[in-house]
């Protein structure tokens, strides 16, 4: 009991917005694999912004799903792409297999954003998207941490698990990734 609130006390008195380490990095997102098993085709993401979320079903931020959604409407004629990438190292928050996810995500929130198979952002067995995401910088704290990556590859920003998805400064990122 005593983890889940440290782990929670932490997750909500984690700053807006996290520091990159300088240089940012590049991520190059190559070899991605959808939630269903089948390759992420590169036309997908190449040349677009991409907001990368890590995502829990049964986390108190899940009804950030709705935002995310909200912003994959308004945005992806645009250029942007937002990605939910399911991790369940959370305090196990994420259980379920390929298709609960989807179909929890769809059924609950509407969701047709492309979500990735499930992934470690943490740890020894830290996903290659994860390692290129996070660089030399401090871990993922928690579910929903977002982390925006520019046209040119490069992390722009990265957002805390409370920035909702409808946050001026995330948005006003987005925009600036955008180039407008």
């Amino acid at each position: 009991m005593h983890t889940l609130l440290l782990s929670l006390l932490l997750a909500c008195a984690s700053p807006r917005e996290i520091a990159l380490p300088s240089p940012a990095p590049v991520v190059q997102a190559q070899g991605l694999t959808r939630i269903d098993g089948s390759p992420m085709p590169a036309e997908v993401l190449d040349g677009k912004a991409v907001l990368y979320v890590n995502v829990a079903s049964r986390c108190g931020y899940t009804p950030q799903y709705e935002g995310l959604q909200a912003l994959w409407t308004e945005y992806r004629d645009r250029g942007l792409v937002i990605v939910g990438v399911p991790c369940n190292q959370f305090l196990g928050q994420e259980p379920g297999d390929a298709q609960e996810i989807q179909s929890f995500c769809k059924l609950n929130y509407g969701v047709d954003f492309p979500l990735l198979e499930k992934q470690d952002v943490n740890g020894k067995d830290r996903s290659a998207l994860y390692r290129q995401l996070v660089g030399d910088g401090p871990d993922v704290k928690w579910n929903f941490e977002k982390f925006l990556v520019g046209r040119d590859g490069q992390v722009k920003a990265r957002f805390a698990s409370a920035v909702e998805p409808s946050d001026p400064a995330l948005r006003a990122a987005i925009e600036a990734a955008l180039g407008g």
